[in-house]
């Protein structure tokens, strides 16, 4: 049977993770006391919830069923995290740009030979590949988040 406390636990976001994240931005030798790194737990997953019910919503209304990156930068900003908005939706772009030349770089390393025998002496074409060429679209897939049932503000691991 599992008791009350690990079952709130298992909703949190991992203590070890939150207590590193506080760690980097300290000076080495500063301590971070096991109250403080439980409060931030407690403060960094309401806010994901917050902001992932939020964005949820959203798709909800709009008939789908995935969060994607830019519904996440919407959140923030129709939540007045204006700042978080700007901040995440220049990440996603770098990502998604990231992405692109990830792509490009594996595409571009598949030579393509074609050999032509058109002329009297045949000769051999080397080319490097061209630009992308995305299976489901032109651009990389987005970031893709968790989707939480209408209502359900709570944060909790996929099993």
């Amino acid at each position: 049977m599992v008791d009350h406390h690990e079952e709130e636990q298992d909703r949190l976001l991992p203590i070890a993770n939150v207590g590193r994240i506080m760690k980097q931005i300290l000076p080495q030798r500063a301590k971070v006391s096991k109250e403080a790194k439980q409060r931030m737990q407690e403060c960094a997953t309401e806010f994901l919830s917050f902001v992932t019910g939020e964005a949820s919503d959203k798709c909800h209304k709009e008939n789908r069923k995935t969060v994607n990156g830019d519904d996440i930068c919407w959140a923030l900003s129709a939540l007045g995290f204006d700042n978080y908005a700007e901040a995440t939706t220049r990440y996603l772009h770098k990502y998604r740009e990231a992405e692109r030349e990830r792509l490009a770089a594996n595409q571009s390393s598949n030579i393509n030979i074609n050999i032509n025998t058109t002329s009297s002496s045949s000769h051999l074409e080397i080319r490097e590949g061209d630009q992308p060429n995305y299976i489901s679209g032109t651009q990389p897939p987005n970031l893709e988040f968790r989707m939480l049932e209408k209502g359900d503000n709570s944060f909790s691991r996929p099993s």
